[in-house]
């Protein structure tokens, strides 16, 4: 339907898409996080999706329950799926919400703090908890100094920007909640002076075609991800087929990256990408701070490393000490004659 929202929105959320593919993993999880917290709040919550995959990702939200906001007309700057500041922030100061949500994965975290700039509001990024408690006063919780301490934010004025991190909230069960309404809105009418809000952007010079199997990083359920130790870019080709068995995803530490063997979107740490995958391999990754804090959310870490003493074993939940040219091909034969059998 053609219309206008209704100002009840306590939380918006800015959901990515995935082209094709429509809704991906992360808006899933911010849609039924925004949920849970405008329900605490007493408020309504809506998600707002616009560009490539926008109509599939708004059938999908809406059967989640959520009230889905459509925009349409900002292909131009929102080619990577992700809603732009410059339609996120006249939406914003429209229906004035309390809490503003974005992912916090590229170009998500980078469009959170345009947007924090253009409503004069405070920003969180990389919240790994959200709560609401006494007084309806919300409580924004995030890794500090490497993930060695949680902080916990109070804001003090609001319109307030989040980003959050994967896999904080949990997606609604489909069919477990009423259907959602659909609205939707011309980019170019949320501006004061009618002009096309894709003019008023960022502009997309580019693209790049990342090498990969098609499982995006910061969704794998399974991540593996290989170290300086790995030696070269023919140790990555072995991180890859074992991540093709495994259906997931190959990661990296900086090294890999700087030195060319691994893409730099593969790479991991606190200036990478964060991800909390449901296990996490880690080969010839000695485990300093700075890997740590992008990967220690994964629910299972296993560590392949000649060194003994390296730190990561101290963080693993199982843990192989050898040389990793001799472990993981026959882990790799192992799991592939296993899959034959199974087929």
């Amino acid at each position: 339907m053609k219309g206008e929202l209704n100002g009840s929105s306590g939380v918006m959320v800015f959901a990515q898409c995935s082209g094709e593919k429509g809704m991906n993993r992360l808006a899933g999880e911010l849609a039924g996080l925004g949920m849970r917290l405008a329900k605490d709040l007493g408020e309504d919550a809506t998600v707002v999706v616009c560009g490539p995959g926008a109509e599939r990702a708004a059938d999908e939200l809406a059967g989640l329950g959520m009230r889905t906001c459509l925009v349409e007309g900002a292909e131009a700057v929102a080619g990577s799926g992700c809603v732009p500041a410059t339609v996120a922030g006249p939406l914003c100061l429209r229906e004035r919400p309390r809490l503003v949500m974005y992912g916090h994965v590229p170009p998500g975290d980078e469009e959170a703090v345009r947007l924090a700039y253009l409503l004069g509001a405070g920003v969180t990024s990389d919240c790994t908890a959200m709560e609401v408690c006494d007084e309806r006063e919300i409580v924004l919780s995030k890794p500090v100094y490497g993930g060695n301490v949680m902080a916990r934010f109070n804001p003090e004025s609001y319109p307030y920007v989040v980003t959050v991190r994967p896999h904080v909230g949990v997606a609604p069960e489909p069919g477990t909640s009423v259907v959602g309404e659909i609205v939707r809105l011309e980019a170019s009418d949320l501006l004061p002076d009618g002009d096309d809000a894709a003019r008023r952007g960022a502009t997309l010079v580019s693209r790049e075609q990342v090498p990969s199997n098609g499982v995006c990083l910061e969704e794998a359920g399974v991540v593996v991800a290989g170290g300086r130790g790995m030696g070269g870019r023919e140790g990555f080709e072995s991180l890859e087929k074992l991540a093709g068995l495994l259906g997931g995803a190959v990661g990296a530490s900086r090294p890999p990256c700087d030195s060319g063997w691994a893409n730099s979107a593969s790479q991991v740490g606190i200036t990478g990408k964060i991800v909390a995958p449901d296990i996490y391999i880690a080969v010839a990754i000695s485990g300093s701070t700075q890997h740590l804090s992008g990967m220690s959310d994964a629910g299972t870490i296993v560590a392949v490393n000649r060194d003994p003493d390296a730190y990561i074993f101290k963080v693993s939940d199982y843990g192989v000490t050898g040389d990793w040219k001799e472990v993981l091909p026959a882990f790799t034969a192992r799991l592939a004659e296993m899959k034959r059998q199974e087929g």
